[in-house]
């Protein structure tokens, strides 16, 4: 589950996991920018699974990026723990590599994003967790466009 070795063109899927609710974003096929998808309601982790596996299979997904929640100190804490051990059980479900990326404060980026257009109360709290996965997403987007984008540079020197 390293971040460094993905290179399959095709699109991404990423997962913001809740205790309630599974946010899911995924990326164009071009891997340039993420959308939201939608929100599950938890149930089982095997209905859950279930359902993660078919929008893959939808969305011809080649990889899965699980937001991993650090703190801002950089530790990671029983929640993180929780999300490796549901990412761990989800991949043996899935033909395709998952990968974690720091999650931290996308709820608070999709929640002013929302207020931004308009979307408060219910409204908002159906939605925040697929545009926290949406930023999740995006963030590991970026970081895969620059990396490729500096050893390009170094390949021209």
């Amino acid at each position: 589950m390293n971040a460094h070795t993905h290179t399959r063109n095709g699109r991404i899927l990423a997962l913001d996991l809740g205790e309630k609710r599974i946010g899911v974003a995924v990326s164009d096929p071009t891997q340039t920018i993420a959308s939201s998808y939608g929100v599950l309601k938890r149930k089982s982790r095997r209905e859950d699974f279930a359902r993660i596996a078919h929008i893959v299979a939808e969305q011809k997904a080649v990889l899965l990026v699980v937001g991993l929640p650090i703190t801002l100190s950089g530790v990671e804490g029983q929640k993180a723990t929780w999300v490796r051990d549901y990412t761990a059980e989800l991949s043996q479900h899935l033909d395709i590599p998952c990968v974690f990326w720091d999650e931290s404060l996308t709820t608070v980026q999709a929640e002013q994003s929302l207020r931004m257009r308009g979307i408060r109360g219910k409204k908002a709290r159906e939605r925040v967790d697929a545009v926290a996965a949406a930023f999740i997403l995006q963030s590991y987007l970026d970081a895969q466009a620059n990396r490729r984008q500096s050893s390009a540079q170094i390949d021209d020197k």
